[in-house]
């Protein structure tokens, strides 16, 4: 199933994708889930039944009317996160980036996946980000997949970690690298320089949708991998490309030690990092790298950016300044 979480009358409401419509879950048969995080905290109940209603609309069984994609304004399929993490899986990204910093790569990559929480308050979907004066120092984007767990588990093993998985979406890690760089000095973070927005979209693909594109984890991994393609467009120029095969780390592995020793719950959500050439730090400095005079790139304000992987979707968003002079980075105490 493809499904989608749209604002109506100022409600969220759950729709099914179909042919690009959006199809209501209630409207379909009312004794669906209205909205995502229903069907999250229900899903062994209700999944067989929304298999079952999609069905009946896909063979134009049903007199549901859908309502075309293009006209609706679209949310985060899953608007209310529990949590969310964020993953280090592409060893592209990983190596490129400690390559242009000139410093070696950190075998402890290759041992055992990482993760760090970011703001689930701050998750959003397809549409405006706004953003402070201090983010507009090196804001940068970040092309990653992401997937939302659909029910609850604990020390769960690598081998049995895929059926927690509701579904699959696109991620954008939205990074103000400046405020990034200037509290990682410190050993702990990152917070402020990614806490202001993460957005997930514009839909979730829920696993079957993907058997067709299904490849074998890379040698000696366990779960499941896709080769799907993975594009970022900047105000209509292409600036990053990947798959999602390349991900080192499975999505499987990286659930294993998210639940290691505690609850992961429905409605957690779970990034994979950033793929290789996925963020204009990388890009940035491997053009350096290779040319010291390289012009670098950042987003600016009106700036469109938008994310697609295949079967996932597009994930549009531009980018706004908020109308102040407000800044954090001028706070800093002077030493006595």
């Amino acid at each position: 199933m493809k499904l989608v979480t749209y604002s109506k009358n100022g409600k969220e409401q759950l729709a099914f994708y179909i042919n690009d419509k959006l199809y209501d879950t209630t409207q379909a048969a009312p004794h669906l889930p209205a909205t995502m995080n229903e069907l999250l905290r229900n899903w062994e109940r209700d999944f067989s039944a929304m298999e079952r209603i999609e069905s009946i609309i896909k063979r134009g069984k049903s007199d549901v009317k859908g309502m075309p994609y293009p006209e609706a304004e679209i949310l985060a399929p899953v608007p209310h996160p529990t949590s969310c993490r964020d993953g280090y899986a592409f060893r592209q990204h990983v190596a490129a980036a400690r390559r242009n910093r000139k410093v070696d790569m950190i075998p402890e990559f290759d041992q055992y996946p990482i993760f760090y929480f970011t703001n689930h308050n701050a998750i959003q979907g397809p549409g405006i980000i706004p953003c402070m004066p201090d983010h507009f120092k090196k804001l940068d984007f970040e092309l990653e997949a992401s997937v939302v767990i659909c029910k609850k588990g604990r020390n769960i093993t690598a081998a049995e970690a895929d059926n927690y998985i509701g579904g699959y979406m696109i991620m954008n890690d939205m990074s103000a690298r400046t405020l990034q760089m200037e509290e990682m000095l410190l050993n702990l973070g990152p917070a402020k320089g990614k806490d202001f927005s993460t957005v997930i979209g514009p839909m979730l693909v829920t696993p079957d949708e993907l058997e067709a594109f299904k490849i074998p984890a890379k040698p000696n991994h366990t779960g499941n991998a896709y080769n799907l393609k993975m594009t970022c467009t900047v105000n209509g120029i292409q600036v990053s490309e990947g798959n999602m095969g390349d991900m080192d780390w499975t999505f499987a592995e990286i659930i294993e030690r998210c639940a290691y020793g505690v609850d992961i719950l429905p409605g957690d959500v779970i990034g994979s990092g950033t793929v290789g050439t996925g963020c204009f730090l990388e890009l940035n400095g491997t053009g350096k790298l290779n040319d010291p005079n390289y012009e670098e790139q950042w987003l600016e304000d009106g700036d469109v950016v938008e994310m697609e992987i295949e079967g996932l979707g597009l994930l549009k968003n531009r980018i706004k300044a908020e109308k102040t002079d407000w800044s954090i980075l001028g706070l800093k105490k002077k030493k006595i």
